[in-house]
């Protein structure tokens, strides 16, 4: 069995290596070439393998049966922290169990309650509403005065609207979303946790999360009566009055769903806008392409969303002995998707480490891939299309005004400022 150097494992597990970037991309570099498929052995965790290459995240997504989501944490975790979670959960490793924590038969019959309207043809009713909204926020953008910082601006708002307009949510209320859901994903980061400071102690990161989810709870479970009462014609009337089997959806997992809908939905088409509007911004060049030529505004959604890759992992469990790559695999053993790294692989990608809006084909798996492929990823595409169509019909161009940053977090990651100047056109 290979094992990874121990400054490689600490460096894949350290938020602050992906709000870097370099680190991390260095370390996946070198995983694929030398040890593509090991074991990690961090201090205080379990050890998990790490799986870096492309073709073996797909052979993983693939066997639903063979890799579960739920058996251990979905999300890599401390030794202290499972225990903690556990005591607290009646011994599930889950605070929230939604649809990435589930398996099937669950998996099938949750996924199932809300699939229709994320299909596309149910989106395309929505195009209207969704060009009005994004139109309101490049309008605002040009009001700016040539500058501005995209990721706070424009990037994390217009997204949150679309999806808390579907959900249900009242407008009034995106901000306190959107604050939870970077204190959720942002957990160690000191810029956006509810700390104010980086979260090096398990104990205090367990509790700080749990009290997120704690206040998402308290949010939603007051919706779900409403909805109850007065459904209506939204996401949350589906969660509230949905049932599997014939009864209504269990506390646990209707929380679950109206978490992920509610952070999930819009934090990483959030990540991926802004570090498109990054890339673009250093290569200005591109911008005047995509003037010319609005038919690669398609080559450039895609691109962004593998360059920026906001899900940096999931964990499997195995769940019986079998072999992947030519390693063994023991029943039980816990698995890390990570996708920037699949996304990096130079046996799938030419030159990975350019940006290119004419990539093509662009087989990446920020979505991942088979059965538990993002539910909402028609949507992250039609919003970025329609924002795109909009900003380069009014901006001629665009350059960085400062130093972009991303955010510290080793699970959901993605810039959280991008400053730039702008002309109109």
């Amino acid at each position: 069995m290979a094992l990874i150097p121990d400054t490689i494992a600490r460096t894949i597990i350290d938020p602050f290596a992906y709000a870097d970037g370099d680190r991390v991309d260095e370390a996946f570099t070198w995983l694929r070439a030398k040890a593509p498929l090991a074991q990690a052995h961090p201090e205080g965790f379990d050890p998990f393998w790490v799986v870096t290459r492309h073709a073996d995240i797909q052979a993983v997504e693939r066997q639903n049966e063979l890799f579960h989501n739920g058996d251990r944490s979905t999300v890599l975790t401390t030794i202290e922290s499972d225990k903690q979670v556990r005591a607290m959960m009646g011994g599930s490793p889950h605070l929230v169990r939604a649809l990435v924590q589930m398996d099937n038969p669950d998996h099938r019959a949750y996924r199932h309650l809300t699939q229709g309207a994320f299909v596309p043809q149910s989106l395309r009713k929505l195009e209207g509403r969704i060009r009005e909204i994004a139109r309101g926020f490049v309008d605002r953008m040009c009001d700016m005065g040539g500058q501005c910082d995209f990721a706070r601006d424009v990037a994390f708002l217009y997204p949150l609207h679309v999806i808390m307009e579907l959900i249900g949510v009242p407008e009034t209320d995106e901000g306190r979303m959107l604050k939870l859901t970077q204190e959720l994903f942002g957990s160690a980061d000191p810029d956006l946790n509810r700390t104010g400071s980086a979260v090096t102690d398990t104990t205090e990161g367990v509790e700080t999360i749990q009290s997120v989810v704690m206040d998402f709870m308290t949010y939603f479970n007051a919706m779900t009566q409403d909805r109850r009462e007065n459904p209506r014609d939204d996401l949350a009337s589906l969660i509230a009055n949905g049932k599997i089997d014939g009864q209504p959806l269990g506390h646990i997992e209707a929380m679950g769903y109206y978490i992920i809908a509610a952070t999930a939905g819009h934090d990483t088409t959030s990540s991926t806008t802004a570090g498109a509007l990054w890339a673009l911004a250093e290569r200005p060049e591109l911008w005047q392409r995509l003037r010319n030529d609005p038919s690669l505004v398609g080559g450039l959604i895609e691109e962004s969303i593998r360059w920026v890759t906001p899900v940096k992992h999931f964990m499997r469990t195995a769940t019986e002995d079998t072999e992947l790559a030519g390693q063994k695999i023991a029943k039980g053993d816990w698995m890390m998707l990570s996708y920037p790294s699949g996304n990096r692989d130079e046996a799938v990608f030419d030159a990975p480490f350019e940006f290119r809006l004419d990539r093509s084909p662009n087989r990446h798996v920020a979505f991942g891939y088979g059965a538990h492929v993002c539910l909402g990823q028609h949507l992250a595409r039609m919003e970025m299309r329609i924002l795109w169509e909009e900003l380069l019909q009014r901006v001629a161009s665009i350059e960085l005004d400062g130093t972009p940053k991303r955010m510290a977090a080793a699970f959901v990651c993605g810039p959280k400022s991008v400053p730039i100047r702008f002309k109109l056109h």
